[in-house]
């Protein structure tokens, strides 16, 4: 595992992006890169700094397939609240990927389990996730994989903890009602397959997530400890998130990732 510490969000998220647009344009093989993606507030600042890229010129997301985390039971795609809104309002439509190389599981589906083995079949069939971006929860779920979800799950329905509810009411009024009770997610399985994982980890609050990630044992309680198992796993986070790492660990990651990478 690499873990690299950012003075701030700003620094995280280009190092981030600088990191996806030189996996993008070194991608040799002859088929798509395929590119896992998330929402919430984490990955903003990537998202804004891959457009500003693509805009520019330095990378391209003609050859690019996406495939992402998750969508909300119950909301169609021009709710503001849906992850198909967010995915495009905040990245899709500001850069040059074509509409059918998009991938976001459909909330509104009939059959939710048919969805999501749909879903698992196409990673399949893109050949796997070169590199899946994440985020993490405060209580160290990836995805809407909650504490004690099993870290071998794949694409599935899942029910929302309290908490999560309560923290995403922020985007639905304030409200925990308002906020869907279930969400189509992939798994920590679906996750582990990938190439590289790339999880994004900022701010106070998520500072204990961070140590039970690093440091922890590889627990279902914090199904982010699952990285600790992937020989492809980066977090990049800032400062304000390294409160709960002990000196030696945080002193071990400034160090090694201050030497060249080979």
């Amino acid at each position: 595992m690499r873990v690299v510490i950012q003075e701030n969000y700003e620094k995280m998220c280009k190092w981030a992006a600088d990191y996806i647009v030189a996996k993008i344009n070194g991608h040799k093989e002859d088929r798509p890169f395929v590119l896992g993606l998330p929402t919430g507030s984490s990955p903003l600042g990537v998202y804004a700094e891959l457009i500003r890229q693509n805009q520019a010129g330095k990378v391209t997301f003609k050859n690019v397939i996406t495939f992402n985390m998750d969508e909300y039971v119950g909301l169609p795609h021009e709710h503001d609240q849906s992850y198909w809104y967010f995915m495009h309002d905040n990245f899709f439509n500001h850069i040059d990927i074509p509409a059918e190389n998009i991938n976001i599981l459909n909330g509104m589906a009939e059959d939710p389990e048919e969805e999501c083995a749909r879903y698992e079949e196409k990673i399949a069939k893109c050949g796997g996730i070169d590199l899946f971006m994440g985020g993490i929860g405060v209580d160290g779920h990836l995805a809407f994989n909650e504490p004690y979800t099993s870290l071998t799950s794949r694409t599935g329905l899942r029910a929302l903890t309290s908490e999560t509810r309560l923290v995403n009411s922020r985007f639905f009024g304030n409200d925990p009602e308002k906020v869907p009770s279930l969400a189509l997610s992939v798994g920590i399985g679906t996750v582990m397959d990938s190439k590289e994982v790339l999880v994004l980890i900022n701010g106070h609050n998520k500072a204990r997530a961070l140590a039970k990630s690093v440091e922890g044992g590889v627990s279902q309680k914090w199904t982010c400890s699952a990285l600790q198992m992937h020989n492809g796993a980066i977090i990049a986070c800032d400062e304000a998130a390294c409160g709960e790492l002990t000196v030696d660990t945080y002193k071990y990651f400034l160090d090694i990732e201050s030497k060249e990478r080979l």
